[in-house]
């Protein structure tokens, strides 16, 4: 390409396409995309380029980028990406910002909210016009780019721009016609050069309806493909929109077609959509998208580059009515496929909505064929974000983008004529919707147009102009039309007879009404912003009323009459007649009246709205009707129509849609009663009631009175007594939802998520909680579970109304309960009086009339003269609390009238009203008199400090009436009250509190009589009781019992001749299956423990090692010091009979063999089952073998063995047995007996086949094989998890800073107990000559003599293991052909001290060398004996090793890190030997100190203080040993710095370390990048607790194939992370995932929390989140317990629902 001017750019443009486009793009089946990408810039893009920019096109970009950038950040966000709003600074909620900009913005210090993106949003940072505040982030600020410029970007010169629009048209057209091209066999005629080949692709497109494994099936069955093919194919297809799933010659292509949808019509009702394209289409399609790319990349450069484009985009051909090009491609946007509607979108966000000019005209195209483009939207089955409709977000919530359309294109009509014409087909015969038979797909389709019109409503304009309010004014009138449609809709009638027999769909309208709320709250608040343009929308409001009014006026009109009164009206009947519970227009006009009320513009009414128009019965009619039908569906009236109208009423009522439903239905029934006769109004509600007959002589029945007096009571008391309304009267929206979380609290303290979810919400999502809760309520901090709640300030309790509107019947007794009780603890009386409520605004005055008419009066006397005459039949207590609301409710409004005007202007008289007689002989009496009378009705005894509050307060009234002065009443009629009130309350006092006092005595007088009966038995059995205390002591509570044991006067050492007896009694457990007890014995029947075996990297100190995932070939012997993965036993302490349990578990498989069709949360093939009583998980039972004590005479006679083979002599026999193997190819072992032996126990058979079962679970769960009993690894096994578990128990103590002894639990006493007997008793079970090989192999790591191939170096096993196993394995040297022998007593105490002491001394020789790599960080001067026997011992070392390990390094370093390094061995050894003996640890080791622990270590473990004496105590055997474990390869290797050896003491492992504040996680979120996934699609990224790594979860690209399995990346991370089980944290969702194995997992609280102690799984709420350190810790302890499993099965079993969930891809 040259730069001629006469240069004909766009035919040689295409004829490079068309010549090299087609070979680029030839292999679509398998393409080499990076191949591909290097040729397209090589023949296409590089000259472009360069033609285009005149220069190189790097180096001129890079100048461009240096030059600055745009304001506006532009960032298009990703589904799942994280998104922030301020709530403080954000005109709406729509403006967020992208992560990078708001940790650069002032709003990350503001009241902000997180939340994941649904993708398609657009960050909004730059736009002055989304924030109130703060609109630049410091990255964006001007200046704050390199470039000097005032305006950061640079301009273009005219050279390029010329280039420019010489090139873009020529690319953009090509673009546009390739992309809505429709021939699939042919190109256009400039893009065909070569001769046309038969090359087809058969094409398969994404769509929504079908699935993955539809698709997989229906490809493998067409195509005859591989699964893995089939699934690489799919997940393109759902990736990228379309996929070439064959080539080929045209009939072959069309062949598969044909195929695969006939396949695919098999399993769902539709085909899948294919097509057949020719190789060549295919290609230019591809590059035509190449190429939008480019555009994309090209448009971030430069603002000129942007507006030619746009201004390229927006031309129309002149003389064609066809659209510009932008508006060709929106409208094709609905059948492009997916990979090209993301193309064409991030050009639009590039381009256009960058700049705001051409961002107006693009909105201005896009109004235009709004109808377009939203019926194609609706007509497709793409997701929201797929389709350029989504974009109207980004220009309708501009506020003076959205004035504009409003304005100019008339954007309101625009939408509500729409959402009216792709809504037809519901529409019925008298043009109401009726939703029945609805498509749900559709309609949430159908809710993005009523989002749209929110969004223009999201921000209302602060200045009027006319045209702005005559379009305006058409839109509502518009809207208007939609609310006609809905004004009655769906209408019901009461089913009579048969129940209903299908419920009729009702969701779709209360969907609507939901999507709907917001939008009439808005339009009202438009409305109220101008007078004119109220007064003007209540006109047209009101026609539309009057309109949908007019039926069924022609009926005759009936006569009713009470009381004096008469009424006339059109005879209905709610419970005969059809009724709707959807009023939208009516609801409309109560709140534009309630505004009119506010703003005064109601003095104006009549001038726009004639009073012969208003018709006032017309307006209450409806509203009234429904009403009435809620009360007649909670009188149970309506159950024979079903569900579908409960769940109408319950969303009648509830907070999400009675804003403007429920609650506007008062106010049009207040507006009624504002300009109606009290007494005409009250007869109306009477009569639609269909109480007419309740209030007449005519004794009315039972059920009608039961059912319907009660809400109709109540319906009085809440339309004069709710007013807090702002119109209604002088109140504010703070004073309202005050009130409602006033109400809330009095129920029970709530957590803000709870309040909140109980308020409305307004246009912009928020409550007004935060402005007021601190004003009512107190915040109680969360402790280590559970969340923070708000407590009701003592001083808002006045406000408590009973009867409060909002109140569900539960709420409302919850309330009331909680509110008496409360006045009770206070020693106050029970009753709870209506507050003193607002005055009502000028236009609602009237309704206050209605508590002192006269119909209204005799209503009252008629209840309470039931009462009074006790016609049970009649009344409820319900019905009389409502009366004697009402009363108290007339009487405050009379009292705080004739507290604030004259008496002679107050015209409100219910004091007098009251106090009169009635006209007819039913009500001879007054209601004074009959509330004396009530007083002493025994079933209204609850209700007595009601009626006494009552009769106060007429005493009050009276005297105010009484006195002239309204400054005299006040202070007189105030105190006299008072004091009469005082007195009163006096008397109640008194009288509680001698009641009270006599019930104190009555019960000190039995306590007294039974203490002496008890005495008297004690004396009488005082021996039976002594024994039966002791006992019951020492079973409750073990741990104690051992710790103040009766040995005290005994030696308390574990070790040697001078051990101590074993301390223990008889241990007698109670079964939890049958509850009988059992003495433990040798030779009886078996009793077990339920327990769990697991694998376990909880203590391993390097995750990196790659863990076996089969133990075939894999030797346990010896442990790697590294503690890489152990085996795990734990219980929860319950013991049943062997046979119990085993009858137990029979009865669970047999049970689950008859339910196939239900999933157990736990693997019966596996051994697992639930423990009978705490439900945790259980894979086997450990046998409690009972301890074979050392009792006092044997005690007596190993102390008497220390005088006859002293120490010295003993001493001697140590070489003599470590020299046994040079002499003899045979190893002798029979020497050893000279220390005596004894027979060995004897167990039971069912003790045996118990010892045998649990090994064998042992090594099936440790070594991931089948079980063998017969396997020579069980003993090592066995002898693996018992060393394991201890150390994993010491290990928690000291996490936990707890002391050695007497802090564990129950269930790990229990367990640890049976787990130490369990692996000394096993031996029996196995061949003592494969135990002896055993010990021999053990022995070779300390004994070079005994060494083998296989045995490894010292520095490679945990010496702690290597005690376990030899301790447990000694026995067997005792062993005899013939006789079955064990060591006695007093053999064992020496077997027992100088294995210890043998494995101590080279556990200090590896603590001793791993510090030789390590300086000491300070200087001492200690010469302790110690530092100088260590000293001494370094330069024995030095010798030993040729100088490999330095002198030089000091004797106090050396002596530190041995003492530090060798404590979490010797507590481990403590454990050990205390389960294995039962000797009584000392008193020290029961308290947490460091320095008294480790004396008292040695002193219970036999050792001196100064560990280096024990290499001169054994100085002639230990010296060749020292000299040999020197001379070790290994030893010397890590000696030079070739290798490192484990350090010790080991680090403790803590779960990692996580950030306080969650926006920080988020940022690292957003930065990660899939390392298998090249494509910027975002993942699912996932944190493992244990290690720090982030994985990509849930997504294919990072599944890997283990053992022929799919797993996902966190699965197959747990299997070498955590043994199978792991925790991780899903960062996006603020979720905690346990997972064990590959097929369970649970859900967990993240330990972030809001400022209100609560989590916020999913982002929903949004608040920020923080760090807490307590509910981490608990997570950690989870793991170090070993618990992660156990919370997953009761998870599992609480929540059966995550069975759906493929744990295994996670």
């Amino acid at each position: 390409m040259t730069c001629s001017t006469r240069f004909d750019f766009q035919a040689t443009f295409l004829q490079c396409l068309a010549k090299h486009v087609p070979n680029i793009y030839s292999a679509e089946m398998d393409p080499l995309l990076e191949k591909q990408e290097e040729m397209v810039q090589a023949a296409i893009l590089y000259p472009l380029e360069c033609y285009l920019f005149g220069e190189d096109p790097d180096t001129f970009l890079e100048k461009l980028q240096q030059s600055g950038s745009s304001q506006l950040c532009g960032k298009v966000f990703k589904g799942g990406e994280t998104t922030y709003s301020c709530r403080d600074c954000a005109v709406d909620p729509t403006c967020v910002l992208c992560i990078d900009c708001f940790q650069n913005s002032i709003h990350k210090n503001h009241r902000y909210k997180m939340h994941s993106s649904t993708g398609g949003g657009f960050c909004d940072c730059g736009d002055t016009e989304a924030w109130k505040a703060g609109p630049l982030c410091t990255k964006h600020e001007p200046g704050a780019s390199s470039s000097p410029k005032e305006n950061s970007e640079c301009q273009l010169n005219e050279e390029i721009m010329e280039h420019s629009r010489r090139v873009f048209p020529s690319v953009i057209r090509y673009i546009v016609d390739m992309l809505i091209w429709e021939e699939d066999k042919e190109l256009p005629l400039e893009l065909t050069m070569r001769e046309k080949v038969d090359s087809y692709y058969c094409v398969l497109f994404n769509d929504e309806h079908h699935s993955y494994d539809h698709v997989i099936y229906s490809l493998q069955r067409a195509l005859g493909c591989e699964l893995g093919e089939a699934q690489l194919h799919t997940t393109a297809i759902d990736k990228e929109g379309r996929r070439a799933v064959k080539a080929g010659q045209y009939a072959s292509c069309q062949e598969a077609k044909e195929e695969i949808k006939r396949h695919s019509e098999n399993v769902s009702q539709r085909p899948l959509h294919v097509e057949v394209l020719h190789a060549d289409v295919m290609a230019h399609q591809r590059f035509a998208l190449r190429l939008g790319s480019w555009l994309n990349k090209l448009m971030s450069y430069s603002s000129d580059f942007r507006q030619i484009f746009c201004q390229i985009c927006l031309k129309e051909e002149a003389g064609s009515e066809k659209p510009c090009f932008i508006s060709k491609l929106m409208l094709w946007d609905a059948k492009l496929h997916k990979g090209a509607r993301k193309v064409l979108h991030e050009l639009i966000f590039s381009s256009f909505f960058m700049e705001m000019e051409y961002k107006k005209l693009f909105a201005v195209e896009f109004v235009k064929y709004y109808k377009a483009l939203q019926k194609e939207y609706i007509n497709d089955d793409h997701d929201r974000v797929l389709s350029v409709t989504a974009l109207s977000v980004q220009m309708f919530t501009v506020p003076t983008l959205a004035r504009h359309l409003i304005e100019e294109q008339n954007v309101i009509t625009t939408i509500t004529e729409t959402l009216l014409e792709v809504l037809p087909e519901y529409l019925d015969k008298n043009d109401k919707f009726n939703f029945q038979g609805y498509s749900q797909d559709k309609l949430n389709r159908v809710y993005a147009v009523i989002y749209d019109l929110r969004y223009v409503l999201v921000s209302k304009p602060p200045v009027w102009t006319d045209r702005l309010r005559e379009r305006f004014l058409e839109g509502f009138v518009s809207f208007l039309r939609i609310l006609t449609c809905m004004q009655g809709m769906e209408e019901i009638k009461r089913q009579i007879g048969q129940h209903i027999e299908v419920d009729p769909d009702w969701e779709a309208a209360i969907a609507i009404q939901m999507q709907l709320k917001n939008i009439l709250l808005m339009f009202q608040e438009w409305c109220a912003c101008d007078e004119e343009l109220l007064l003007k929308s209540y006109r047209e409001c009101h026609k539309a009323v009057m309109r949908c009014s007019t039926n069924g006026r022609s009926r005759e009109r009936t006569v009713f009459h009470l009381c004096g009164h008469t009424l006339e009206s059109r005879p209905y009947r709610v419970s005969a007649d059809p009724v709707s519970i959807h009023l939208p227009l009516s609801r409309t006009l109560a709140g534009l009246h309630v505004r009119l009320s506010k703003t005064g513009a109601i003095s104006r009414l009549h001038e726009f709205v004639s009073p012969e128009e208003f018709q006032v019965e017309l307006l209450v009619e409806y509203p009234l009707r429904c009403l009435v039908l809620v009360a007649q569906v909670a009188a149970e009236m309506w159950r024979r129509n079903g569900l579908s109208l409960i769940s109408q009423v319950f969303y009648y009522q509830d907070v999400k849609c009675r804003e403007e439903m429920y609650d506007k239905d008062i106010i049009m029934l207040q507006i009624g009663a504002s300009l109606m006769d009290p007494n005409q109004f009250l007869l109306l509600i009477l009569q639609r009631y269909e109480l007419a007959d309740a209030f007449k002589k005519i004794k009315p029945t039972k059920d009608q009175l039961q059912s319907l007096i009660f809400p109709f009571s109540s319906f009085w008391f809440i339309l004069t007594g709710e007013r807090y309304v702002p119109g209604i009267s002088n109140v504010t929206k703070e004073d309202v939802i005050m009130r409602e979380i006033i109400h809330l609290l009095c129920i029970e303290p709530m957590a803000h998520s709870a309040i909140t979810k109980s308020l409305p919400e307004n246009e912009n999502n928020e409550t007004g909680l935060e402005n007021v809760i601190d004003k009512v309520a107190t915040f109680k901090k969360p402790g280590v579970s559970g969340h923070g709640v708000y407590e009701l300030k003592d001083e808002c309790l006045k406000e408590f109304n009973m009867f409060f509107y909002h109140y569900t019947k539960t709420q409302h007794s919850k309330a009331e309960h909680t509110q008496k009780k409360r006045r009770k603890q206070e020693n106050r009386d029970e009753a709870l009086p209506p507050p003193p409520p607002p005055d009502f605004s000028p236009a609602f005055s009237n309704v206050v009339r209605i508590l002192n008419c006269d119909v209204m009066m005799h209503i009252l006397r008629t209840l309470l003269q039931r009462a009074v005459e006790l016609e049970t039949h009649l009344w409820t207590e319900a019905m009389i609390q409502m009366v004697l609301h009402l009363l108290s409710l007339g009487l405050l409004e009379e009292k705080q009238q004739l507290q604030k005007s004259p008496e002679e202007e107050v015209t409100f008289d219910f004091y007098h009203k009251a106090t009169r007689m009635g006209s007819s002989a039913m009500n001879a009496v007054n209601v004074l008199m009959l509330l004396e009378k009530l007083k002493r009705v025994p079933q209204l005894e609850a209700q007595k400090d009601t009626v006494i509050w009552i009769l106060q307060m007429f005493d009050m009234v009276k005297r105010l009436r009484e006195k002239s002065s309204l400054t005299t009443v006040g202070a007189t009629s105030g105190s006299e009250a008072a004091k009469g009130d005082e007195s009163t309350q006096d008397k109640e006092k008194a009288e509680r509190k001698r009641k009270a006092e006599a019930a104190r005595l009555h019960r000190q007088k039995i306590m007294a009589q039974m203490s002496a009966l008890q005495r008297n038995f004690i004396e009488t059995h005082k021996l039976l009781y002594e024994n039966t205390l002791e006992t019951q002591g020492k079973e409750d509570d073990i741990m104690e019992e051992e710790s103040m044991s009766s040995a005290n006067d005994y030696s308390r050492i574990a070790l040697g001749p001078k051990r101590g007896p074993s301390v223990a009694e008889k241990e007698v457990l109670t079964c939890i299956l049958c509850q009988e007890e059992q003495e433990v014995k040798l030779e009886s029947a078996a009793m077990v423990l339920s327990a769990c075996v697991q694998k376990s990297t909880a203590l391993t100190q390097n995750r990196s090692r790659i863990l076996e995932l089969s133990g075939d070939t894999l030797d346990p012997l010896f442990m790697h010091p590294d503690l890489p993965c152990g085996t795990h036993t734990g219980s929860c302490g319950h013991v049943m009979h062997a046979a119990c349990w085993q009858k137990y578990f029979e009865a669970i498989q047999l049970n689950f063999r008859q339910r196939l069709h239900v999933e157990q949360t736990f693997d019966l093939e596996n051994g697992e089952y639930l423990c009978p009583l705490c439900k945790s998980l259980c894979n086997t039972v450990i046998p409690i073998v009972p301890l074979q004590l050392l009792w006092l005479l044997m005690w007596i006679c190993l102390s008497l063995s220390f005088f006859f083979f002293p120490m010295e002599g003993e001493k001697q026999n140590l070489p003599a047995f470590t020299n046994k193997g040079t002499g003899n190819s045979a190893l002798e072992f029979h020497s050893i007996l000279s220390f005596g032996v004894q027979s060995s126990a004897k167990y039971s058979s069912s003790i045996k086949e118990m010892l045998i079962l649990f090994a064998t679970t042992i090594y099936r769960v440790g070594l991931k094989v089948a079980p063998n009993e017969a396997d020579s690894r069980i003993p090592m096994m066995t002898w693996g998890t018992c060393a394991f578990t201890i150390q994993c128990i010491e290990n928690l103590l000291e996490v936990e800073s707890k002391p050695l002894f007497g802090s564990l639990q129950n269930r790990q006493h229990s367990g640890l107990k049976a787990l130490v007997q369990f692996a000394a008793a096993q031996r029996t079970t196995s061949p003592q000559v494969l135990i002896q090989k055993h010990l021999v192999r053990l022995l070779g790591v300390l004994l070079p003599d005994f060494k083998g191939e296989d045995t490894p170096s010292l520095l490679e096993v945990d010496m702690f293991h290597v005690l376990v196993g030899a301790v447990l394995s000694f026995p067997s040297l005792y062993w005899e052909d013939a006789v079955d022998l064990q060591p006695s007593s007093v053999s064992s105490a020496y077997n027992h001290l100088y294995l210890f002491h043998l494995t101590t001394l080279a556990h200090i020789m590896q603590i001793v060398i791993s510090s030789a790599a390590e300086s000491p960080t300070a200087h001492s001067s200690d010469n302790s004996e110690e530092a100088q026997s260590a000293q001494s011992f370094c330069r024995e070392v030095c010798q030993y090793t040729s100088g490999c390990f330095s002198q030089d390094i000091p004797g106090w370093f050396v002596w530190d890190c041995v003492k530090k390094g060798i404590m979490p061995y010797l507590r481990c050894a403590a454990l050990f030997f205390h389960y294995l003996l039962g000797v009584s640890p000392p008193e020290e080791l029961l308290q947490v100190s460091e320095e008294g622990q480790f004396k008292a270590l040695c002193s219970y473990l036999s050792l001196p203080t100064n560990l280096f004496l024990l290499f001169h105590e054994y100085q002639d055997t230990v010296n060749p040993l020292l000299q040999r474990w020197c001379a070790d390869p290994v030893v010397l290797s890590c000696l030079k710095g070739k290798s490192i050896a484990i350090r010790y003491p080991r680090k403790r492992n803590h779960l990692i370390e996580l950030p306080e504040d969650y926006s920080c996680l988020l940022n690292q979120a957003s930065q990660f990048r899939c390392p298998r996934s090249s494509d910027d699609e975002q993942k699912h990224p996932v944190l493992c607790l244990f290690c720090g790594a982030m994985l990509c979860s849930q997504n294919t690209c990072c599944q890997e194939l283990v053992n022929g399995e799919e797993l996902g990346a966190c699965t197959s991370h747990a299997l070498q992370c955590g043994a199978g089980v792991c925790m991780f944290l899903k960062i996006r969702e603020c979720k905690v995932v346990l997972i064990e194995g590959k097929t369970r997992g649970c859900l967990y609280p993240a330990p972030y929390l809001d400022e209100y102690g609560e989590t916020d799984p999913g982002l929903k709420r949004g608040n920020p989140l923080h760090l807490c350190r307590e509910r981490y810790r608990k997570l950690h302890l989870l793991w170090q317990q070993h618990c992660i499993i156990e919370e997953i099965a009761r998870s599992q079993e609480t929540h059966q629902i995550f069975f759906g969930f493929n744990w295994q891809l996670l």
